[in-house]
């Protein structure tokens, strides 16, 4: 979805021209060829031209912030970046893109793995990077072929490899395919596993940016973070932060699933706002209503329909409790139960803890249990409260966020549905008829004499 720059603080994705999604739709636009016709690494010459700090500026003035979920400015974090350190510095991009819900990096560099190429090479040559990595979720093997093509069509055009355009910085990529597991999005366990050893969280400090990759300073962005550094080298940090809010400016894609007529992905600017991209996406499936929703994927606290004007940045999401995360906007009707998903989600958070942590390793296992009793119709309203207390003795006492994002659904939802909850075992079980996947409320059953 496209728009044109507004004034700072407006957020109309109408009118929003497209920067990531450009080429999207264009034959053979995963190519070199298509890339650079439409302007592709004209960026790359323009920032060879200026000096590493200057790009660093350029970044940090644009208030770009991290588009993988924590949303920390990008600007900031390569100045951390140790100047004197007698190791090599290295960039490494994280596209282990597996939350539930979350759908937007493959898509890019499924569509224009070119632009992710020419935002590393851009960003490698800021901080001062002579190798970095490209660390790809091991299932999408077509993704990785095709960005294992642009990597290789960027080194014979003289983009990668050394003294790359006459410059003097020479860099080298690889991309690299990882083995599936959802722990390894998170950064350090991340660099574990590049490293060869077994994806977990590592204790921090010293962090990634002091001793990361090889124990040498490390920079780890997201795919869309790089691929937003060309349109912000070429058009300016003015230019940037025309789009979105004042403290969450810029653009980004946002992923639409679940019950709306148009699933898919739409680019706007941050501060849209959910009723407006449903607009765009033809509203919720015909004769139903907004129940839930997730703004950020599974791992971000759940909202409901009175929050659909709630504008879509890291501001707005923190003012009603929740995260912006990666714009995984999961979308649930009113024919869906919401014990029943929370607890798939939680099910799948149990799975993926890599087990270093007694909390999380042990706490899910037993959340699991207790979902399964509540959905059955076996549970009390004592295990609501064991849930949340669980919950209190889960979410911050792990290495990693994998910990605080697992309990979040269940948080949310015992928030916001607990009377759903308190109907699955005072009535017998789930409220929900499994035959048409229609709401089958108490009230229906009892007008239908139906006993419950």
């Amino acid at each position: 979805m496209t728009a044109t720059p507004g004034a700072p603080g407006e957020a109309r994705a109408s009118s929003l021209t497209p920067v990531l999604t450009e080429r999207w739709d264009l034959e053979d636009s995963f190519t070199r060829r298509v890339y650079e016709r439409n302007g592709g690494y004209k960026a790359l010459r323009q920032a060879l031209q200026r000096s590493p700090e200057s790009i660093v500026e350029a970044v940090k003035d644009s208030g770009l912030r991290g588009r993988g979920g924590a949303g920390f400015p990008t600007g900031m974090k390569w100045s951390f970046v140790p100047k004197d350190s007698p190791k090599p510095t290295y960039l490494v991009v994280n596209a282990d893109e597996s939350e539930p819900g979350t759908c937007k990096d493959i898509p890019l560099m499924m569509a224009d793995p070119h632009l992710l190429v020419e935002g590393v090479i851009i960003s490698s040559y800021a901080i001062g990077a002579t190798h970095a990595f490209i660390y790809v979720r091991g299932e999408v093997l077509t993704v990785i072929r095709r960005l294992q093509h642009a990597v290789v069509e960027a080194y014979e055009a003289g983009f990668i490899g050394a003294n790359i355009l006459g410059s003097g910085f020479d860099l080298e990529i690889t991309v690299h395919a990882g083995a599936g597991a959802y722990i390894c999005g998170e950064e350090t366990a991340l660099l574990d596993s590049l490293e060869g050893r077994r994806g977990q969280p590592r204790l921090k400090p010293p962090f990634p940016a002091v001793a990361g990759l090889y124990a040498s300073p490390t920079v780890i962005n997201n795919v869309e973070t790089i691929a937003s550094v060309p349109s912000i080298v070429s058009n300016g940090s003015g230019w940037f932060r025309s789009m979105g809010s004042e403290k969450s400016p810029g653009y980004g894609i946002f992923s639409l699933s679940g019950h709306v007529t148009r699933p898919g992905q739409y680019e706007a600017p941050l501060g849209v706002t959910l009723n407006e991209l449903l607009d765009m996406a033809g509203g919720i499936r015909a004769g139903h209503e907004l129940k839930f929703w997730t703004p950020g994927g599974s791992s971000t606290p759940m909202l409901t329909a009175e929050h659909a004007d709630v504008p879509l940045d890291f501001e707005g999401m923190a003012g009603v409790g929740s995260m912006l995360g990666t714009r995984a906007l999961q979308i649930f009707d009113d024919t869906t139960c919401v014990v029943r998903a929370t607890g798939r989600w939680v099910e799948f958070y149990k799975h993926e803890s890599c087990g270093k942590c007694t909390p999380c390793r042990e706490g899910f296992w037993w959340m699991v249990q207790i979902f399964d009793r509540l959905e059955q119709g076996q549970g009390t309203e004592a295990d609501l409260e064991k849930l949340l207390d669980m919950s209190d003795n889960i979410a911050g006492r792990s290495f990693c966020a994998l910990a605080d994002g697992g309990v979040a659904p269940v948080m949310s939802s015992i928030q916001y549905f607990r009377d759903e909850y308190i109907a699955h075992f005072e009535h017998g079980g789930c409220p929900f008829d499994p035959a048409d996947s229609a709401l089958f409320t108490v009230e229906r059953q009892e007008e239908a004499g139906v006993n419950a």
